[in-house]
C-alpha cells in the first residue's frame, strides 16, 4: 500500500481526476457535512473548549520537548509490567521486528486493530511477502481490504464508498477472505454490519496473534490506550495469545492526568460523541498473553528538529480538519497519495517522507489556506502556517526560481516598478490569456489580471492627491 502511494502522480493530477467523479464528491460531501455538524453540536456544549484545546497543545508540546526522557520512562514501565519494548528507526526495521515476532509464534495470520502507523510502514504488505496474512477487523478497514482499495480518511477509511458499493464488495470478495456474505444481502446498514460481524467473529475466535496501534501511551505507568467505536479493538487486544503494538513515538503523554484532557477532546472532534464507546487500556503483559511494543520513529525525530513543522506531531488523528476542508471534500483522500490525507496529511507526509518526490513537494500546495483546519483542530496545530513554511522549502522549477528572482529585482526599487507598470500598460493588449511553457500551470487554475490603461502612480500624479 505504501509503495503504491509513493508511485502516484502529484496532487494536482490526482485531484483533477477525482473531481470528475460526481459519485465520489456526493459521498464525501454527505459524510463530511454530517460529521461536521455532530462535532459542532457537542463542542458547543463545553464552555471551556478553548481552555481544553490550549491545555492539549501545551501537554503535547511539553511531551515532545522532553520526548527522550518520557520514552525511557515508558520503556522502563512497560518492561517492569512484563512487556517487551523494541525500537524501530524506520519502516523497514519495524516491519522486520513485527514479522520476526509473528514467525516466532509459528502462526501464519494475524488480526489487526485499525492502525495508521502500520499503514504508514506498509506492514500488511511486508507480512504478506513472508507468507503471513493480516486481517483487518475495523469495519471500514475491512471494506477497504476486501475491495483491494486504499483508505481515504483518517477516521472513516471507506468514506468514499456508499452502502450499495459496500454491498457489492461484500458479495464479491468476502468469501475469498473467510466466511462469505449471506445470501440475499441488502445494502441496509444493519444488514451490512451483521455480515461483517459474522465474518469477523471467526477471525477473533481463532486468532493467536494480534497487531494494534495506540492513540496514546502514558509514560508514568507504561499504559497504552486505544479508542474505537465498534468493539473490534477490545476483541483483538484481549483474545489473542500474543499482542504486538506498533506506535509512533509522538503518541506518548507524561501522565494519566494529561490523558484526561484528550479523552474529552478526541471523541468530540472525531465522531461527534461526548464519550468514546470503547476505550481500552493495558499495561504490559496480561495473564496468558505476551505483549510487545514497537516504538516507531520513521522520520519523526527529523520533524521534531523543525521549530515550525514539529507542531504536526501534536496530531491526535481526530480527522476534524478533513471534515471542514473544501479541498479534501472535492478531491478526496486518495489524491494525497498517503495514509494521512487532508490538511494534516499535507503537512505531515512531506515531513515524514521528505520532499524528494513530485507528489510530496506538491502536498503543501493542496490547500486554499482558508484556515478552517486550524479553527477546528483540538490541539491547535496552525496548519496554514506549516503549509506556508513547507512551500518555502519545496524545490521550485527553474522557471519559477527565475520568475521570483525577476520579480524581486523589479520590486526592489520603486523606479523599476514604475517603469514596469508603464511598460505593462503600453503593451496590455498583447498580454496572453495563458502563459507559455512551464508557466502554464499558473494560468491553468487562474486568470491573468487585466492590465489597466493607466497605473495608479500615474493617476495619482494627475490628481490633487499627487500635488499635496
Amino acid at each position: 500500500m505504501s509503495g503504491a502511494f509513493l508511485g502516484m502522480p502529484a496532487f494536482p493530477a490526482n485531484a483533477a481526476h477525482a473531481v470528475q467523479d460526481s459519485q465520489l464528491r456526493y459521498n464525501l460531501r454527505k459524510a463530511t457535512h454530517t460529521i461536521r455538524g455532530k462535532r459542532a453540536a457537542v463542542v458547543g456544549e463545553l464552555p471551556d473548549w478553548a481552555e481544553l484545546r490550549a491545555a492539549a497543545a501545551a501537554i503535547k508540546d511539553e511531551a515532545l520537548r522532553d520526548l527522550d526522557t518520557h520514552l525511557l520512562t515508558l520503556e522502563a514501565a512497560v518492561t517492569d509490567a512484563g512487556g517487551h519494548v523494541h525500537w524501530a528507526a524506520d519502516a523497514e526495521e519495524a516491519n522486520r521486528i513485527v514479522t520476526d515476532l509473528v514467525k516466532a509464534t509459528g502462526e501464519t495470520s494475524v488480526v489487526k486493530v485499525k492502525s495508521m502507523a502500520t499503514q504508514e510502514i506498509g506492514l500488511n504488505e511486508a507480512l504478506a511477502a513472508q507468507g503471513i496474512t493480516a486481517y483487518e477487523t475495523d469495519l471500514a478497514e475491512l471494506i477497504v481490504q476486501l475491495g483491494d482499495d486504499w483508505p481515504s480518511h483518517i477516521l472513516v477509511p471507506a468514506i468514499h464508498r456508499n452502502r450499495s458499493e459496500i454491498r457489492e464488495v461484500f458479495l464479491s470478495k468476502m468469501a475469498e477472505w473467510g466466511r462469505p456474505a449471506p445470501d440475499g444481502l441488502t445494502d441496509e446498514p444493519r444488514a451490512l454490519a451483521e455480515a461483517a460481524r459474522l465474518h469477523l467473529r471467526e477471525k477473533f475466535l481463532s486468532a493467536k496473534v494480534a497487531v494494534s496501534g495506540a492513540n496514546f501511551m502514558v509514560a508514568e505507568t507504561g499504559t497504552l490506550v486505544v479508542l474505537e467505536s465498534e468493539g473490534n479493538g477490545r476483541m483483538c487486544l484481549t483474545l489473542p495469545e500474543t499482542l504486538i503494538s506498533v506506535v509512533g513515538i509522538e503518541k506518548v503523554v507524561p501522565s494519566w492526568r494529561d490523558l484526561e484532557v484528550f479523552l474529552q477532546l478526541l471523541p468530540r472532534s472525531s465522531t461527534g460523541e461526548r464519550m468514546n464507546p470503547y476505550t481500552s487500556t493495558w499495561t504490559g503483559s496480561a495473564e496468558g498473553q505476551e505483549f510487545h511494543l514497537v516504538l516507531l520513529d520513521n522520520g519523526r525525530t527529523k520533524v521534531l528538529a523543525d521549530e515550525v513543522g514539529r507542531q504536526a506531531l501534536r496530531c491526535i488523528r481526530c480527522s476534524a480538519c478533513l471534515n471542514v476542508c473544501p479541498v479534501y471534500e472535492r478531491a478526496g483522500g486518495h489524491s494525497y497519495g498517503s495514509v494521512y490525507p487532508g490538511p494534516i496529511g499535507a503537512i505531515l507526509t512531506p515531513q515524514l517522507r521528505g520532499m524528494g518526490s513530485e507528489l510530496d513537494r506538491s502536498l503543501p500546495y493542496a490547500s486554499s489556506l482558508c484556515g478552517a483546519c486550524y479553527d477546528v483542530c483540538p490541539v491547535a496545530i496552525d496548519i496554514p502556517e506549516v503549509l506556508v513554511h513547507l512551500r518555502a522549502k519545496a524545490r521550485h522549477s527553474p522557471a519559477e526560481r527565475a520568475g521570483m528572482r525577476a520579480a524581486g529585482w523589479v520590486l526592489d526599487k520603486s523606479v523599476r516598478l514604475a517603469k514596469a507598470q508603464r511598460l505593462g500598460s503600453r503593451f496590455r493588449r498583447l498580454a496572453p490569456k495563458r502563459l507559455p511553457g512551464p508557466l502554464a500551470g499558473w494560468t491553468d487554475t487562474r486568470d491573468i489580471p487585466e492590465i489597466p490603461a493607466e497605473s495608479f502612480r500615474d493617476w495619482w500624479k494627475k490628481t490633487d492627491g499627487g500635488r499635496r
